[in-house]
Parts: structure tokens; C-alpha cells; sequence
């Protein structure tokens, strides 16, 4: 039985929600779409959406699950919206905007230029704190990680760039070890 499948979706006002082939949630925020696959269905009744599946079958089972979370995310992003905050840590480490893009000085001997994806917006403080926000969560995501990947933590100083809060577990260097 799934238990987050089974869980109903509350729209908050402001939101409204397109059922079909396809499902279209529109708020404040924008509006995004999602396919549904076979075996799942999504009926509304008022202000709260339940999605039910056709059969016990391990695929229908999987995505009852899976499409329950992609809609419900779906209805938090067009009222809230996500976020994700990086810290980027180090000596001359830093992030500034130009124009559309975003230019990251990382160490390297040539500074990196991060476009982000449509519908996400980025916003730096101080050169050191940058903010990845947006509607979609898997996107907010995928951009907050991209950046990351630039030049992740390094595990003997911890310079780099690194998610807010995340806690980077320290090797002892070659002085320790004698």
C-alpha cells in the first residue's frame, strides 16, 4: 500500500489545476505541466486532488507514488516556489552577475560562466552567498547541483562551493599522520 500515493493534495487559494492527459497547475507563480502514465489517475473533489491507480501491479504501484510527489511539488511551486542557498567558501572564491549570466571565480586560472536554465533565478549576496530559486522543483535542483559541481568541497581545507548548512567532514593532512 502506498502511503504517500494515498495522501491527498491540498490546492491553497490562488491555484488551480487542469486535469486530463496532461495536468496543468497555474498560481501566482506561473504554471506548470505533467503527463500522467498509464495506470494512474488524479480526480478532484473541491480543494483537494487524489490520484488513484488502476491496479496492485509493481509499475502502477511505483507510480502512484511518483506522480502523487511530481503534483504535489507542482502545486508548491506555483504558490511558494523552492529554493536551494550555496555557500562558496575559500580565498578569492567568488560569484557576481553580468547581465543574464552568472561569472563564478573558482581558483581555476579562467572564470566560469553559469547561464541559468529558463524559469530560474539566481541571486548573490556579498560574492559569497548565491540563492537558486524558482517554480520547478527539479530544476531549482539540477542548477543548485550544477554549480556545486564547479568545484566541490574539498575534503582537506573545504574550500569550494557547498549547499547551505552542509557539513563537510575534514581529513587529517600529511602533519597529523606522523
Amino acid at each position: 500500500m502506498s502511503r504517500i500515493g494515498n495522501q491527498p493534495i491540498e490546492l491553497p487559494k490562488g491555484v488551480s489545476v487542469t486535469l486530463g492527459d496532461v495536468i496543468v497547475v497555474k498560481g501566482p507563480k506561473g504554471s506548470l505541466e505533467q503527463s500522467l502514465v498509464d495506470g494512474v489517475s488524479i480526480a478532484q473533489d473541491g480543494d483537494v486532488l487524489k490520484v488513484s491507480r488502476a491496479s496492485d501491479n509493481r509499475v502502477h504501484r511505483a507510480n502512484h507514488g511518483l506522480i502523487r510527489a511530481l503534483v504535489a511539488n507542482m502545486v508548491t511551486g506555483v504558490s511558494k516556489g523552492f529554493e536551494r542557498k550555496l555557500e562558496i567558501i575559500g580565498v578569492g572564491y567568488k560569484a557576481e552577475n553580468k547581465g543574464k549570466h552568472v561569472v563564478f571565480n573558482l581558483g581555476y586560472s579562467h572564470p566560469i560562466e553559469f547561464t541559468p536554465p529558463q524559469g530560474v533565478t539566481i541571486a548573490i549576496e556579498k560574492n559569497t552567498k548565491v540563492t537558486v530559486s524558482g517554480i520547478d522543483k527539479q530544476v531549482v535542483g539540477q542548477a543548485a547541483a550544477d554549480i556545486r559541481g564547479f568545484r566541490s568541497p574539498d575534503s582537506y581545507k573545504g574550500k569550494g562551493v557547498r549547499y547551505a548548512g552542509e557539513v563537510i567532514r575534514l581529513k587529517a593532512g600529511k602533519a597529523a599522520k606522523k
